[in-house]
């Protein structure tokens, strides 16, 4: 029974060993100023706008081809 407590002592030790390396790997990240993040920011933003009417205006194409294939058949 010995060994399932030294296993239960080192789940316990991992998770705050855990933690401890969440905090040293966060503190070598290289964090963005400021303006990098309103710049990325807006690149996301216009990109999806621009997508976002891409994928709209092929939807409204299909959906017009559509309706004239379901005029000619039906």
């Amino acid at each position: 029974m010995a060994g399932s407590n030294t296993a239960v002592q080192q789940k316990k030790g991992g998770i705050g060993k855990f933690f401890r390396e969440v905090k040293a790997e966060l503190k070598k990240v290289v964090w963005p100023t400021q303006k990098e993040l309103i710049n990325y920011t807006i690149i996301v933003l216009i990109t999806t706008i621009v997508i976002s009417a891409l994928i709209g205006g092929v939807d409204a194409i299909f959906a017009r081809l559509f309706q004239m294939l379901m005029h000619v058949v039906g």
